[in-house]
């Protein structure tokens, strides 16, 4: 199966659905983009990007929410928190003080700080 994202005008996700591979081939038998976004816009209507199940292009498979971002040609997340920032190369959201690696945490954003999150025992 191919997945293909539809883009509203902002180039927010508004969709994903699969396609069968068969009606992504062009002429010469091989997957083509072009080809698979005709057969979206012929059935659904829209604007339609492909997007990966499994990662291999275009940074991660996108959901709805995510935003096509076109100058780096991936998918980010929605936006976290406010004070988070968009990491340009990576495509994805880091927040201004690095997770702490020895004990689990949860951002709090009022605070602008990781907090250690407390296991409870029995």
């Amino acid at each position: 199966m191919a997945h293909f994202a539809e883009l509203s005008n902002e180039n927010l996700v508004l969709r994903v659905v699969a396609v069968n591979n068969a009606e992504c081939l062009c002429d010469q038998g091989t997957e083509d983009e072009s080809v698979g976004q005709s057969f979206c816009v012929a059935h659904f209507g829209g604007r339609w990007v492909q997007t990966s199940y499994n990662n291999n292009f275009r940074k991660r498979y996108a959901g709805v929410g995510f935003t096509y971002y076109e100058q780096r040609d991936a998918f980010i997340p929605p936006k976290p928190y406010a004070s988070w920032s968009l990491d340009e190369i990576a495509c994805n959201w880091v927040p201004p003080v690095p997770v702490p690696t020895h004990a689990p945490h949860v951002w709090d954003e009022s605070a602008a700080a990781w907090v250690q999150v407390q296991i409870a025992t029995h």
